[in-house]
């Protein structure tokens, strides 16, 4: 933080310094994602075919889950999430540590699904700020993918907190 104060102060703008550095920590945040799985549902059967050999989440940085919040950035919530485990959810992701992000996985999470009535949750958007949406009735593994690799650019780009 005083590094950036300094060359900020200094010449008015960003720096080449605090350019490289924001570079450096978003490519090393951007290989050492921790996730944690909030699985509620049938798109749980697909997402743990992701962990197997053949999709190889290592390549990522992303192979290892974790399962306290205290330990992980990247809420992974997949499956259907109804009013009754909504406060659950949301004391999940306000136990996890900064910065953290938050992947909904499967259309079940990210609108509601087929189920519209009044014990879903439609959209978890509306219980936790959402980052990645991964659309499908389930997503295939490809799909997955897909979105951690948009997330992965997402934290690259991003501007970093240090």
């Amino acid at each position: 933080m005083g590094l950036r104060k300094t060359v900020t102060g200094i010449f008015g703008q960003e720096s080449f310094v605090t350019t490289r550095l924001d570079s450096a920590i978003g490519w090393a945040r951007k290989y050492s994602l921790f996730l944690y799985p909030f699985v509620t549902a049938c798109c749980g059967m697909e997402y743990m075919s992701i962990s197997c050999a053949h999709y190889d989440l290592d390549r990522f940085g992303a192979a290892l889950p974790r399962f306290s919040p205290r330990q992980a950035d990247v809420l992974m919530v997949v499956g259907t999430i109804s009013h009754k485990i909504a406060p659950v959810l949301h004391r999940i992701y306000e136990q996890m540590t900064e910065p953290k992000w938050v992947v909904a996985f499967g259309v079940c999470t990210c609108t509601g699904g087929f189920y519209d009535n009044y014990a879903t949750v439609q959209g978890i958007d509306t219980i936790i700020p959402v980052d990645i949406y991964i659309p499908g009735c389930p997503p295939n593994p490809h799909t997955f993918l897909q979105g951690l690799m948009m997330l992965q650019e997402k934290i690259q780009k991003q501007k970093q907190e240090y």
